[in-house]
């Protein structure tokens, strides 16, 4: 027979109301209590229902992951880091693919999270960059965890998982300054999305530090895609002043510009040099692989999932001290070598 609370209850010696206090993380529970009722429901190998629980009980234990980006990689990621929170603490994941450019996008978000009972969100670019969204969830009383581009907790922004874009971007393209290259170009991503912003002032820093200026010529505009690092390359290359090396906003587009750049038979790196960003599979998949910056997003995506549950949780306080700050590290490749002499 299957396995209930009731159950679970009698084998700890407490009352059925401590269980569900136990199991919703609730902060007034003593310890012991917690590990007597842990011990139970692992002697038993009780498994808690959150669709059952949802239906019982006013408080919902279902939380949801909505996202548009074309970038598979960074979707599965995200994916894996929440499920393995969700799993942890005993909630179920909705998962729901939309259009962030469509007209009603605010409306069906809220329609989403009324109708399915959510506890609330993980926004994730470019939804946590939108401020539609996040008043319209505010204004139901829904709670919502961004993953964003940035480098200082700040208390007004405690809802918030930061990654530092800007100092990962001045890490690579300090590297590219220590192996001689002055020359440097960057294909920029979508412009809507403030970690493009953050990864071309890193860039630009980096040059400043050095006493040099970023070529406008060599800021190449385009999006967070493969074909975009292709015509980003061909562009650059075709100019009589070409870069000896190229920073691509994310390692799909630098997988982009490295094919192009092998149409026109230019070797990798003794005559450019080609780098990424997010140590995504594309980076380990291309020939040579490429220089970039771990970006560790199924940590990010499970930081920010525990993040709501303290939110959603009832008498937590967080602070900015629960504001998590990930800097990507830069992982030298054979992408990248010395400036041609």
């Amino acid at each position: 027979m299957k396995v209930t609370i009731h159950d679970v209850a009698a084998r700890a010696a407490v009352s059925i109301k401590t269980v569900s206090r136990v199991m919703n993380n609730e902060p007034s529970v003593k310890q012991a209590t917690i590990d007597k009722v842990h011990a139970a429901m692992r002697e038993l190998n009780y498994q808690p229902n959150a669709a059952a629980r949802n239906l019982a009980s006013t408080r919902s234990y279902s939380i949801g992951y909505i996202y548009d980006n074309p970038n598979a990689y960074y979707v599965i990621d995200m994916q894996r880091g929440l499920l393995d929170a969700c799993r942890k603490h005993g909630y179920e994941l909705l998962i729901h693919p939309t259009n962030a450019k469509s007209p009603g996008i605010v409306q069906e978000v809220v329609d989403l999270v009324q109708h399915a009972r959510l506890a609330g969100l993980v926004l994730t670019p470019p939804f946590s960059e939108m401020p539609e969204i996040a008043e319209a969830l505010t204004r139901i009383g829904v709670d919502f965890v961004r993953i964003i581009s940035g480098s200082t907790p700040s208390p007004k922004l405690t809802n918030c998982v930061l990654v530092d874009d800007f100092t990962a971007a001045y890490k690579i393209t300090n590297h590219l300054l220590e192996l001689g290259h002055t020359e440097i170009a960057f294909l920029c991503g979508d412009e809507e999305h403030s970690s493009s912003g953050e990864r071309l002032a890193g860039f630009k820093a980096a040059l400043n530090r050095r006493g040099l200026t970023a070529n406008p010529k060599f800021i190449v505009p385009g999006s967070y895609s493969f074909e975009s690092g292709v015509k980003g390359a061909n562009q650059l290359l075709a100019m009589a002043h070409k870069p000896s090396a190229i920073f691509a906003c994310n390692d799909e587009i630098a997988a982009g510009a490295l094919f192009g750049a092998r149409l026109q038979h230019i070797e990798i790196p003794q005559q450019l040099s080609i780098v990424g960003f997010e140590n995504s599979p594309f980076s380990r998949q291309t020939w040579p692989p490429l220089t970039t910056a771990h970006q560790p997003n199924p940590t990010i995506a499970q930081r920010a999932a525990e993040l709501l549950f303290k939110h959603t949780r009832p008498g937590s306080q967080v602070t900015a001290d629960d504001q998590p700050v990930f800097i990507p590290e830069l992982l030298v490749r054979e992408s990248s070598g010395s400036a041609p002499a």
